[in-house]
Formats: structure tokens, sequence, C-alpha cells
């Protein structure tokens, strides 16, 4: 499958008015032949040239601000307003700018005759595949009230399962690093003043007390700043290996394959996975649509792989469930709970089942990882630093004893 490219395009209506704007597409030839079936002539397609250094991080519209967003939209297509004046009434009244902007634009697509999901398409960066055609599968089935309402829930509990997995990562990264700054600080600043009162007192000093005077020595100079620069490095190549689609894949096996963390990641992955296409499905998109667009939406790599592998088999006749136990990626129970959904034709009531179960699986496996790791933690820095202590006061316990 071509990778998406954005491109910019310009052309004519049949009113011979000029119209320009930016799409989402596999080729120019795709760019062509929609342009084609909205009645407007191309003039110019082009790739949109790609910026050398991105100053902004995301579309600077949060998940919060886009469930606001389709939830008060929901409500007003409800309540009988025309879609443009529902647009004109939220680009108004929406706080974030750049949202604001986004509507206004989508609005003014819509007016020129540009269905409400194609109008959205053009904006990626804040609705990306799988919200696209869900409105698109709402409007062709007059429901887009329903299915609008359908997508905010599926935001917020995507929302709440990136919150669980942030607070398990985020703890002990935060609690490890205080604890190295705590250490690093006592090796720098605290034993080199020991170190010089044992030069003075003269006599072979305790292996323990050894150890951690040449460590702090090693530290204090060239031997810290080569630490620093070694973490540094270690992070950047990580960071950069990771948007390499090799490096994702390598990475992602990795972690899923990690004692504890990996059990919660694959759960994550699970209910994701589920959700995501129970929403579809349930939502009126085809299945090999929905496959395509959750593989896509999955956040790694690994799953990502198995999904598309299920889809091919999917589209050559086979089961959804029989792909996914091949796949080993997703445990018995879901592979089979999905063959039930299908033999009994309720395969998104039965996906969304599976994503609630694992929504509390996460939440438990969150609060479990948490308990852990926090006497680990503990341990830990209160051993290395007791360590310390006592490499310290060694000298000063033997010197007293040949004192008496």
């Amino acid at each position: 499958m071509p990778k998406p490219i954005v491109f910019t395009w310009s052309g004519k209506t049949s009113k011979g008015n000029i119209q320009k704007g930016e799409l989402t597409a596999g080729s120019k030839e795709e760019v062509i032949s929609y342009l084609r079936k909205q009645s407007i002539v191309p003039t110019i397609v082009k790739e949109k040239p790609k910026a050398v250094l991105h100053l902004s991080i995301g579309s600077g519209v949060s998940d919060k601000d886009i469930v606001i967003f389709t939830r008060q939209f929901a409500t007003m297509i409800d309540a009988g307003l025309p879609l443009v004046q529902a647009l004109e009434i939220l680009s108004k009244q929406t706080e974030n700018k750049r949202l604001a902007q986004t509507i206004t634009e989508v609005k003014g697509d819509v007016e020129s005759g540009f269905t409400y999901a194609d109008a959205l398409r053009k904006h990626p960066r804040m609705f990306n595949d799988l919200y696209v055609n869900m409105v698109a599968a709402g409007e062709s089935g007059g429901i887009l009230d329903t299915i609008l309402n359908r997508l905010a829930g599926y935001i917020e509990k995507a929302m709440k399962l990136k919150s669980q997995v942030k607070s398990a990562m985020v703890y002990p990264l935060v609690v490890v690093t205080i604890a190295v700054l705590v250490i690093w600080v006592i090796m720098v600043k605290v034993v080199p003043t020991f170190a010089r009162m044992f030069s003075q007192l003269g006599g072979v000093l305790p292996l323990p007390t050894r150890i951690i005077v040449g460590l702090s020595g090693f530290l204090a100079g060239i031997g810290g700043i080569l630490v620093a620069l070694g973490i540094i490095g270690l992070v950047t190549f990580i960071v950069f290996f990771r948007r390499t689609d090799n490096g994702r894949l390598i990475t992602d096996r990795i972690m899923l394959k990690l004692p504890v963390l990996g059990v919660l990641l694959k759960k994550v992955a699970v209910a994701k996975f589920t959700r995501t296409l129970g929403t579809l499905v349930g939502s009126g998109v085809p299945i090999l649509e929905g496959l395509d667009i959750t593989a896509k939406t999955s956040g790694n790599k690994v799953l990502e792989l198995a999904v598309q592998e299920v889809r091919k088999a999917v589209s050559e006749g086979k089961t959804i469930a029989e792909p996914l136990s091949q796949a080993k990626v997703f445990p018995p129970m879901v592979t089979q709970m999905i063959s039930v959904g299908e033999s009994t034709g309720a395969i998104d009531t039965m996906l969304n089942k599976i994503a609630d179960f694992y929504d509390d699986e996460v939440d438990a496996a969150v609060s479990a990882l948490t308990s852990m790791l926090e006497p680990v933690l503990m341990v830990f820095l209160g051993g290395t630093i007791g360590f310390i202590v006592v490499a310290m006061y060694l000298p000063i316990f033997k010197l007293m004893t040949l004192i008496h």
C-alpha cells in the first residue's frame, strides 16, 4: 500500500472560480481523480514540500478540544441545525484559535460543495483516517449525530488509556531521575570533601571507600562529562532510530517482551485495537477499510504488521479470528471472543466488550506496576546512598578503633 502523501492543488470550479487546498492521497492521479469527481478541473497538483525544521509539535489542538467540538457539533446536528450554520457557530465560540481557523476552512469547503468528510480529510493532523471515515459512514447512513457522539466517546476512552500509560511511565522515570541527581550531587560535591580529609590521615582505606572515592574522582572530572554525553547520545540515537520503520519495529518488539512493562503494553495494544475496530465496524465502515485504519492508528509497529496480515487474509476470504490467532500478538481469549462475534454477526459488540475488559485490565496493571515499582525504587535509592554513607564512615570507625 502506497504511503500517504500531502499534495497542494489549485483548480477551477464549473462556475469558473479558482479554488486551492491540500489533500492527502497515495498518488497525484488519485488527487486529480478526486477533484474531477468534485467538478473541479485541476490546474496544479504537486507534492507539498517537507519543512526542514518543525518548531511546533503536533497540530496545536488537543484530544480534549476535538472531543468538545465533536460533542457540540453532534448536539447541533441532532437539534436540526444545518451543517454550515453549526460550523459557523462553532468557529466563533471555539477557544482554540487553530481549531477555530480549521472549522472556518471546513465550513468554506462544505459551502463549495464538498461533503463534510471530504472537507475534514484536508486536515489530517487534526482529523485522522478513523475520524474522517466514521464521519463519511455517518453522512452516507444519515446518522451523523449518532456517529459523532460515538466518536467523542471513543476519543475520551482513548485519552483515558493514553493517560494510564503515561502515569505508568512517568512515575518511575521521575523517581529514577531524582535518585540519579541526588547520587550525582553526593558523589561530586560531598565525597571529595571526605576524600581530602582521608588523604591527610594517610593509611590504606577500606575497599568500599576506595571504590566510592575513585568513582567520585572519575565523575567529578572528565568522566562525568563523558557519562552525561553518553546518556544524551543514547537518548538521541533511540529517538532518531524510532523514526525509522525498522527502528520502530525493533524497539516495539523489545518493549513488548519486557517482563512487567511488556504485559501492560500488550494489554494497551489489545484494548486500542478492539476499541478502534469495534467503533469503525459498528459505525458502518467496511471491515477491510476498518482493519487498514486500525493498523495505521495502532501506535505499535508489531501490532500494525500483524493487523495488515489479518487484513490480507480477510481480503482472501478468511475470517478475522483465524489469522489473528496465528499472529501470536493477541491472547487466545481475544481471538475466541472475536470468532464467536463473527459467527453470531455481532462482531462490533464483541469487540467493544473485549475493549471494556482490557480497559479494566490496564487499570489493574498500572496499579500493580506502580505498587511494585515504588518499594523497588526506594530500596535502590536507599541502598545506594546507604552504601556511600557507610563507605565514607568506615575509615572514621577504623581510626576510632585504633585510638581506643
